[in-house]
């Protein structure tokens, strides 16, 4: 499903995955009588086949060409502009030999200083695919070759840099093709061959979501996992913290918090202000009321902003101790294979009848799995069933009974994690071998109840959640068994 590629080895690498993949190719365009170097990759989504055929149907073959850049020239018009012996640089005017001179396929020829210079000015500036002629208003693209050849020769280390933006470029553009968002950089780029919404594990073991480049977040959709990292970033409900239990200084606009019984409180800076209403007053008052200031008067929309600002943290605040407390249960249960593979060298140290422990190592990760998506799983009810994303989706007897049955499935799934979890940390290795395989009996059956109940859940999301919605939006990485795909290496 996915290949990687270290971007440190060979610089062909471009140009093979283009031939081996025509899904976007431009074949049949070039006329067989005209010499023609298509130079730019064209796999970028610009290029697609759809678009490539209209433009050379309905404008001709001409301003195909010219909107790509490339020029049609036939062989006799470039032996011509090369039949003499010296030739002068239409940009330093001096007189060179034809072979210190460099002709593009549009034509125009000027010495190869002047083209080299112009070609690492350009470099510098980060292009690479679409560096155009000197000429003035030629817009064609130098061929990549010709490029290299000029540049490698004045200076290495600048080659290089193109040869880099060449494949940065290349990965940039094309959709199935992704770097490795590791930090520090691997280096390598992901290309997958079929679904863009999938998961995928890079050779350096990281782990991440083809769509959006962040971790690996199913049954998270992109674009609610985005939301979910930005309000935990932003501390956002500390801010309906504040507004729920502090009120501003008319002066300076300063949260103030109340800390006695009295109504008449007091902002650092001096003013004086009516806690019930906000509104600034004197520093007297009497037992029941601010002198010279009445405000008893109900107003019912403060009344529900103040509760619907506390429903809405508390709501929050679920969510969030239960994403927080199982992605705390999975960070230290990738410290539990440790312990595990000891276990293991002493159950093969005891020379018991079965020397297959296997099921040791697939519990563990079962439950490793499992977790995550336990743990992504309440960002994503958090989403579903709240008013952000899917206020006007459903009715509210339509939410209600969805939000039941998601919970069903998720309270069962988190049930039977524990008691795996639970399990795999009893000391079994010191068992005697009936125990032992009563555990190993227990472990199997639980990682299977498990893995379907993963399955059932993803299930409900898509099916029974997402589906009727229609929202190509939420499209989530489907459920895989035996977990992430890792990316081999490409050929």
């Amino acid at each position: 499903m996915g290949d990687y590629y270290n971007g440190s080895s060979d610089d062909q690498y471009c140009d093979r995955v283009c031939d081996d993949d025509g899904e976007d190719s431009v074949d049949g365009l070039q006329d067989p009588e005209l010499e023609t170097d298509f130079s730019c990759c064209s796999k970028g989504p610009s290029c697609d086949k759809k678009r490539v055929s209209s433009g050379c149907t309905d404008r001709g073959k001409a301003w195909l060409y010219s909107a790509a850049g490339l020029s049609v020239r036939s062989s006799e018009d470039l032996n011509s502009s090369q039949s003499s012996d010296e030739v002068t640089c239409q940009i330093c005017f001096e007189d060179v030999h034809a072979n210190e001179s460099t002709i593009m396929d549009c034509g125009h020829c000027f010495c190869n200083n002047c083209w080299t210079e112009h070609f690492i000015v350009k470099i510098n500036e980060g292009q690479s695919r679409r560096i155009t002629c000197m000429a003035h208003e030629c817009y064609a693209i130098c061929d990549e070759e010709n490029v290299r050849n000029l540049v490698s020769g004045r200076d290495p280390h600048v080659a290089e840099k193109f040869d880099r933006f060449l494949l940065e470029s290349y990965i940039e553009d094309n959709k199935k093709v992704k770097w490795c968002p590791s930090v520090p950089h691997c280096g390598n780029a992901i290309r997958v061959e079929c679904d863009e919404y999938c998961e995928v594990q890079c050779a350096c073991g990281v782990q991440f979501c083809f769509s959006c480049s962040s971790e690996a977040h199913s049954p998270c959709s992109c674009l609610m996992w985005k939301l979910w990292t930005k309000k935990c970033q932003d501390e956002s409900e500390t801010v309906n913290w504040i507004k729920v239990n502090t009120k501003y200084c008319p002066k300076c606009y300063k949260p103030v918090e109340k800390n006695g019984g009295c109504n008449l409180v007091r902002c650092v800076c001096g003013q004086p202000f009516c806690w019930l209403c906000g509104g600034a007053t004197g520093v007297s008052h009497t037992w029941n009321s601010i002198e010279g200031h009445t405000c008893g008067r109900y107003k019912e929309d403060e009344l529900e902003n103040a509760e619907r600002a506390k429903k809405q943290l508390w709501r929050y605040s679920h969510y969030y101790n239960q994403f927080k407390a199982h992605t705390d249960s999975l960070k230290l249960e990738a410290t539990l294979q440790d312990r595990l593979q000891q276990k293991i060298v002493i159950l093969e140290a005891k020379n018991l009848e079965s020397r297959d422990f296997s099921w040791v190592t697939d519990g563990f990760n079962r439950l490793f799995r499992s977790r995550r998506i336990l743990s992504y799983s309440y960002p994503f009810a958090y989403y579903m069933f709240g008013d952000d994303l899917f206020k006007n989706a459903m009715t509210q007897k339509e939410r209600e009974i969805k939000q039941n049955l998601f919970e069903d499935q998720q309270q069962q799934l988190q049930a039977n994690i524990e008691k795996l979890s639970m399990v795999l940390e009893q000391p079994f290795a010191d068992w005697e071998e009936r125990d032992v395989l009563n555990t190993r009996l227990q472990i199997i059956a639980l990682s299977t109840v498990t893995d379907n109940l993963c399955k059932k859940l993803y299930d409900c999301i898509e099916s029974d959640l997402l589906a009727p919605l229609e929202e190509a939006t939420h499209s989530i990485a489907p459920y895989r068994s035996m977990g992430v795909e890792k990316a081999s290496e490409f050929p």
